[in-house]
């Protein structure tokens, strides 16, 4: 049932004229069935398979052959950096504590004595070596060869007929069929199939038909296809248990894990993520040996596949502006849950490292990099409350650092995902919040920005309201952070609820409360839309990302002009907020006279804040001092227009 890979005949044809031929690939791709069948093809089956525990250079002409095929699949510990030394073998294949002897690494010139002896005896040989920085070296050399895998469909196809065969004739279709449907897809989690579980699906397909599997334990099977990849890549991944035999692989785990974290990111940031969780399991291994870098290791186009990632074009939203990036992503939306899942929950000892670097990338000043990293610590929270929340979310909630603790803030919301975990994430923001310890009454503050926590908007609202009211009316230290998550509530797809409640404070006549509405509008007015964004998705708002909240909301909710305005009206006419706001106020004109779009909105709004004389004098006075503003200058004609659109809704 072997499908032929593409580049099968150019990999025949270098085969026939070098005698050997190196075979790049990743485990399951089919790189051992192309092998086969090419030895098969040149030897008219004459196929043997050499002793994987004897290197190409350890191969003697008696080991070889009459005119036969030989496959030899490299051991990773074979995949070594010259000098490492190699562990002595029984006879068994397993390690032994006997001498050592150099490990001698594979070279061009070892593959010309492996093609001469094979030549000697009119025989072929096929070395199988895994995607690193060996192939990446031999693929760039008269022997190597990259082996795509064969198209999955096809594959799957050929098995489903094998396994099918001796079924009625719409067995095969049906199963097709099936192995296209939505949550066949959605719990396989890959967006291609390699060979081997191609013919593993095609089993499970193939006994559904026959009734000896039900949908459920059909699903449960495909849904088994990531845990086993990710299995398949940490298990034994430190073995022999020493630097720097182990490193290589490591520094592969570690890749898997830093694109688990950044999956769709910058590859700039994965990589970067990656040497530092190396560094992490490298010393938490060996203490006494801290490791250098590689320079020019495995180079950035093969490297993805160590990963069964890709590489592609994307795009960064750094808020003002969007920026091409080199990214990096997974080929499986499944694969980032289970690696985590895979390496939090199979190996303990691995957790410290871990955490140690999810810590430090949530002290990192780009939030590309800190929002990732403290994401994935809520959910390794989530997934074990008592060990994360004491190893990853208080080291960051008690530091002084304010991004620190909107990390801890975001882990624990993303936690609160999790139904399960949600009372135990609310008991720790409550007692936080009236613990007295500032930098826990600010990190619970900023917790409640997410919605998650309280699992509901008004939830959110009543636990910063409780906070608020319990302090002095110019305690900054809580109305700065309880105003951003009040904000950061208005863009979290329900507004409404939050319009209302603070019309319900101002109303409420509390000195306090009444501050936190001002400072929430001030910053609906200066803040971007994407700085405000939480965890839950809002896709009415991502075209007006790069505009401040108040244009965005005006975009996606006219009907929420009135109460909008009646809140900037009574903020610009408050003595202790009325600068800030009118300041903020200019800023948002300033921008909205450089976007049409935004423009628009804009002017369909000013006439709501221009009800009587003074409101109206406020907006001219402002106008006019933009536009004689000697260093930054408003647009005349922007602002005449602004202005026609006051004097209009006046008239009317």
């Amino acid at each position: 049932m072997y499908c032929a890979t593409a580049g099968y005949a150019r990999m025949r044809d270098r085969l026939r004229d070098h005698r050997v031929l190196v075979l790049c690939g990743e485990p399951g791709s089919g790189r051992k069935a192309t092998a086969l069948a090419l030895l098969d093809e040149l030897t008219g089956g004459k196929v043997f398979r050499l002793d994987p525990r004897h290197g190409v250079d350890e191969i003697t002409e008696d080991a070889l052959q009459e005119s036969g095929g030989h496959l030899l699949e490299l051991l990773a510990e074979d995949v070594r950096t010259e000098s490492e030394p190699r562990p002595a073998r029984s006879g068994r294949g397993e390690h032994t504590g006997g001498a050592r002897r150099p490990a001698t690494r594979l070279s061009e010139l070892h593959l010309d004595r492996f093609g001469e002896l094979l030549r000697g005896r009119e025989a072929y040989g096929v070395v199988l070596v895994e995607n690193g920085e060996l192939a990446d070296r031999l693929l760039r050399g008269r022997y190597g060869m990259y082996c795509p895998p064969p198209p999955a469909d096809e594959v799957l196809h050929r098995h489903l007929w094998h396994r099918l065969r001796a079924e009625p004739d719409e067995a095969l279709g049906a199963a097709r069929a099936r192995a296209r449907r939505p949550d066949v897809v959605r719990a396989l989690g890959l967006e291609e199939l390699r060979p081997r579980e191609a013919a593993r699906l095609a089993d499970h397909l193939a006994r559904h038909w026959r009734g000896e599997m039900t949908d459920g334990e059909l699903l449960a099977e495909c849904a088994s296809f990531v845990r086993s990849q990710a299995r398949e890549w940490f298990a034994g991944a430190d073995r022999p248990g020493a630097l720097p035999e182990a490193l290589p692989v490591l520094n592969a785990g570690a890749f898997r894990i830093a694109v688990a974290v950044f999956d769709g990111s910058a590859y700039s940031l994965a990589a970067e993520a990656a040497e530092l969780l190396a560094w992490e399991l490298a010393v938490t291994l060996d203490p006494d040996h801290a490791p250098g870098r590689r320079l020019f290791g495995t180079h950035a186009e093969h490297r993805p596949v160590q990963a069964r990632a890709v590489l592609e074009d994307g795009e960064l939203d750094l808020g003002p502006a969007k920026v091409p990036v080199r990214a990096v992503r997974f080929q499986g939306e499944a694969l980032a849950g289970a690696v985590l899942g895979e390496i939090w929950h199979g190996y303990h000892n691995v957790r410290g490292p871990v955490a140690r670097w999810l810590r430090a990338l949530c002290d990192d000043a780009r939030p590309e990099v800190w929002v990732r990293a403290s994401v994935a610590a809520g959910v390794l929270c989530s997934w074990d409350w008592i060990h994360g929340f004491r190893e990853l979310v208080v080291p960051l909630a008690v530091t002084d650092e304010p991004r620190a603790r909107m990390a801890a803030a975001t882990a624990l919301a993303e936690a609160a995902r999790d139904p399960r975990v949600r009372p135990a994430v609310a008991a720790v923001l409550k007692d936080w919040a009236g613990s007295g310890e500032d930098t826990l009454v600010r990190t619970a503050l900023l917790a409640h920005g997410y919605v998650l926590a309280a699992g509901s908007v008004p939830g959110s609202l009543d636990a910063l309201a409780r906070v608020v009211r319990t302090r002095e009316a110019t305690d900054v230290d809580v109305l700065v952070p309880a105003s951003f998550s009040v904000a950061r509530l208005l863009a979290s797809g329900e507004p409404e609820p939050v319009l209302s409640r603070l019309h319900q404070w101002l109303d409420d006549g509390r000195i306090n409360l009444a501050n936190l509405v001002h400072l929430a509008v001030i910053r609906a007015l200066s803040t971007r839309t994407t700085h405000l964004w939480g965890l839950r998705e809002v896709p009415e708002l991502d075209e007006h990302a790069a505009r401040p909240l108040l244009v965005a909301l005006l975009a996606t909710r006219p009907a929420l002009a009135p109460e909008l305005a009646r809140l900037l009206r009574h903020t610009l006419a408050t003595a202790r907020s009325g600068e800030a706001a009118l300041e903020a106020l200019g800023g948002m004109l300033r921008r909205a006279a450089k976007d049409p779009e935004a423009l628009g909105h804009v002017r369909a709004f000013l006439p709501r804040l221009a009800v009587d004389r003074r409101d109206r004098d406020r907006l001219r006075g402002l106008l006019n001092e933009l536009v004689r503003d000697r260093d930054r200058p408003l647009d005349r004609s922007a602002a005449r227009r602004m202005w026609d659109a006051v004097t209009e809704g006046a008239n009317r």
